[in-house]
């Protein structure tokens, strides 16, 4: 097992991606603290795990609130002793994408940027207190290829403050990796592409244009995230850090 005795924090847990990792933390050995704003998605996702044979308990956390976070951390500390990963899966509104830029209303740009920047700075500086002090520990923050997206799909899309959002959590995850690096702390960001999977319901001429802009000619699974976080947030991958991990299925390619 990868994550034999590690423990885990997955915020957004009950979503589609913090759920889909959660279990493959699990499996692969990890204790999984689960915490969202939904306490019956969470839990469906805790008896998933505890019916797998894993284990996990569930907390309402607002993850865009500094004392939740901090209290929960602590209470963690206090009953298993340590955190050795923290993941943070919340959406950030992307479901404000869609209308140009000089079309949208000031709210809605910003929007994606302060969720996503604030509640990646708040869960993983919270984290990263804990980490320091037992010198080890693993921060997973997650971005989109909108991040960097092409021309041709900037103007298709309309990504809005979504793209700028995902650039900048990828720009603090770098920053945060250099200041943490000398505490034995990594920090690395996955960098995902669309996941039909996930849709509800599905748009098959948008996955289909999607589809054709990827080297491998489909979307990434979420099986293959869970799959990556697991190895990026293992000691086999010790030796990665300040690094955005492509999981677009080659969608982008730097």
């Amino acid at each position: 097992m990868l994550l034999k005795d590690k423990i885990a924090v997955v915020y957004g847990a009950g979503g589609a991606i913090g759920g889909a990792v959660a279990r493959a933390f699990a499996e692969e050995g990890a204790f999984v603290f689960l915490a969202g704003r939904s306490l019956y998605s969470l839990q469906i996702v805790a008896n998933e795990i505890t019916n797998a044979g894993g284990t996990a308990k569930v907390t309402k956390v607002d993850a865009l609130n500094q004392n939740e976070i901090e209290g929960h951390l602590n209470r963690i500390v206090q009953h298993a002793g340590k955190i050795d990963i923290s993941f943070n899966a919340i959406g950030i509104r992307g479901d404000l994408q869609g209308t140009g830029l000089t079309k949208m209303a000031q709210e809605d740009f910003l929007t994606p940027i302060l969720t996503g920047v604030q509640t990646h700075f708040l869960t993983s500086t919270a984290a990263a207190k804990h980490m320091i002090k037992q010198n080890s520990g693993v921060i997973l923050t997650l971005s989109a290829s909108s991040a960097a997206l092409s021309g041709r799909d900037r103007t298709y899309h309309y990504t809005g403050g979504f793209s700028t959002a995902c650039a900048a959590i990828e720009g603090y995850t770098r920053s945060l990796a250099g200041e943490l690096g000398s505490k034995g702390i990594r920090v690395v960001s996955l960098r995902l592409d669309a996941i039909p999977e996930t849709w509800k319901p599905d748009f098959p001429e948008v996955r289909q244009y999607m589809e054709k802009g990827t080297a491998l000619g489909r979307l990434p699974k979420l099986k293959e995230v869970a799959d990556t976080a697991v190895f990026i947030a293992s000691d086999r991958a010790s030796a990665i850090t300040g690094a955005i991990i492509n999981v677009t299925c080659g969608s982008i390619m730097d």
